[in-house]
């Protein structure tokens, strides 16, 4: 199955973050630590991990793009019990966005910015219906308030397999923005399940490169596709990254590129990365030139 990739970036401190939240999180582990030279953020460390079983990506590549509220990571809970014993971990430096507690919504939730700037939300919800237990979750502010029922039906077209899930509504007078009206909105692309929200206040933290999705591709029809369908603002388009028509941005990639990367060494490596900085849409032809 297609799979997508939480991706994370940080100024100084991706491998830091990655250990301290899969010794916080079940069923988490690191899966690879690497870095590139040459980038033009000089030598950069990667690593990749897993969070209950979802798969992330981080990189530190410098003080570029800040992680705001736009994105945050929704932990659905079974219990009190374990909001609060994540709570304890994660709330460590954290500013808190709205308070541990009841709310109509939940029995016990809270959201919060961690100490590396991720945002969570924790959440008790009683269901065997979620099967993902860490979802992003778009808060669609500032220019793109109100527009969660257009991305639904955009993503739905573009990306193969998807499904929509429960999607609620604001009622009338609830949210503070006219524009605002879906408060709560489920959507699964293959291998990644997604929550879209309309920012009821309008709000406005926007979407940027600090929390991206990688989109890993089987073949060169895969990334012409995706590229073609997603990418509407030319200037951000750099080594496979994108933004859409809502400024989400998405990394277009081969599906073997980071074991590549981590199999090759001295000269063949410097090559492989000098091709993909160059280029805007990734084409795997050209980088498996560039090794040879």
């Amino acid at each position: 199955m297609q799979q997508i990739v939480l991706h994370l970036w940080f100024d100084t401190q991706a491998v830091e973050a990655a250990r301290w939240y899969v010794s916080i999180f079940d069923h988490s582990r690191i899966t690879r630590i690497s870095s590139l030279e040459g980038t033009p953020s000089g030598r950069v460390d990667t690593v990749a991990f897993e969070l209950e079983g979802v798969p992330f990506s981080a990189i530190s590549a410098g003080p570029y793009f800040t992680l705001n509220s736009s994105v945050s990571l929704m932990v659905t809970c079974r219990s009190p019990e374990e909001v609060d014993r994540l709570y304890a971990s994660l709330s460590q430096g954290a500013t808190e966005r709205m308070p541990l507690g009841e709310y109509p919504f939940s029995k016990r939730y809270v959201w919060l910015a961690d100490r590396f700037g991720v945002n969570w939300q924790l959440t008790c919800f009683e269901t065997d219906n979620i099967t993902q237990k860490i979802r992003p979750n778009l808060l669609f502010a500032g220019d793109v308030c109100g527009k969660v029922t257009d991305a639904l039906a955009f993503y739905q077209r573009v990306f193969p397999d998807s499904s929509l899930g429960y999607v609620n509504y604001y009622r009338p007078g609830e949210a503070e923005d006219a524009r605002a009206r879906v408060n709560y909105g489920e959507l699964t692309l293959p291998g990644c399940q997604f929550v879209l929200m309309d920012h009821g206040a309008g709000g406005d933290e926007t979407f940027n490169e600090a929390f991206s999705f990688m989109v890993l591709c089987p073949d060169q029809a895969q990334i012409d596709a995706y590229w073609q369908a997603l990418s509407a603002v030319p200037e951000a388009e750099q080594c496979g990254w994108l933004k859409d028509r809502f400024g989400v941005s998405w990394q277009i990639v081969p599906a073997d590129m980071a074991d590549v990367l981590a199999s090759l060494n001295g000269d063949a490596k410097k090559r492989y990365t000098e091709a993909f900085l160059q280029m805007k849409k990734l084409n795997i032809a050209a980088l498996r030139e560039a090794i040879r």
